[in-house]
């Protein structure tokens, strides 16, 4: 049977945290919580690490990933995840002689990820007979829109302001933290997704990445909360501006992430 194969890239190059993929946070080196999501996960048989760092391909190895080591020319900024795809599959072909069965590309910014979110995605791709899948969480709040000069409210008419909890339209903020695909779509249409596509729900403090420096503050305060949850309810955890502390409710956080979703529309990402 062919095998399910998750792949992590993790470059030594990143600007903006130096040493992003093995700088501890949450009690591990941040690379090593998606290697242990991937490990625990039931749907997963083998584990690969991307990487062009020996630093990060020895802490890597040290929790359990086979390292692919991969061509500086491919650990650039300029080069894309899909590129880092191509050559780890490539590699798993030239040793095993077969294309894996399905492929789970996990990113090593997203650490409160649970390895019950890998299994429940690969099991929906599975189940629906989709052909790539990604992860992303639901918007409920009024978004607009601005293209050029012109502004408009894309999820409501704003003439007629429905109650949010009523809202038809259902909005998806992409995460980036898992997304599974048949090997066709990477070899045919050098993307991640394609074919027939399907969405897996994740909630809102699960989604969280590591992109910039504050947020190792904010992955060390919610790791706890996440923990103790139990996938279904959302951790009742706040982020105040006097030191980040936590108190009831979950309204800055998800302030947070939806600002950042009105951004990406308005960039026109």
């Amino acid at each position: 049977m062919s095998e399910t194969i998750a792949i992590i890239p993790a470059r030594g190059g990143s600007k903006g945290i130096p040493g992003k993929n093995i700088i501890e946070v949450a009690g591990a080196p941040l690379v090593a919580h998606s290697i242990g999501h991937a490990r625990a996960a039931t749907s997963i048989d083998r584990v690969f690490v991307s990487t062009d760092d020996a630093e990060i391909a020895r802490i890597s190895a040290a929790h359990g990933a086979e390292i692919i080591e991969r061509p500086a020319e491919l650990g650039s900024d300029q080069a894309t995840s899909e590129s880092a795809l191509h050559h780890a599959v490539g590699h798993y072909v030239a040793a095993e002689g077969v294309e894996p069965g399905l492929i789970v590309f996990l990113q090593a910014t997203s650490p409160l990820r649970r390895a019950d979110d890998i299994d429940r995605a690969v099991g929906q791709l599975r189940r629906t007979g989709a052909d790539s899948l990604l992860s992303a969480h639901r918007l409920h709040t009024f978004v607009w829109q601005q293209r050029d000069d012109e502004l408009a409210s894309l999820t409501y008419d704003h003439r007629h302001r429905r109650r949010r909890q009523d809202l038809e339209t259902v909005e998806w903020m992409e995460n980036g933290s898992i997304y599974v695909f048949k090997p066709w779509v990477l070899r045919e249409l050098d993307n991640r997704l394609g074919g027939r596509i399907e969405v897996f729900e994740m909630d809102v403090l699960t989604s969280f990445q590591v992109d910039e420096p504050t947020d190792l503050d904010l992955i060390e305060l919610l790791a706890p909360a996440v923990a103790r949850s139990d996938g279904d309810s959302v951790p009742d955890i706040i982020l105040t501006d006097a030191g980040r502390t936590p108190t009831a409710g979950i309204a800055a956080a998800r302030d947070r992430d939806q600002t950042g979703s009105l951004a990406l529309r308005r960039s026109g990402s």
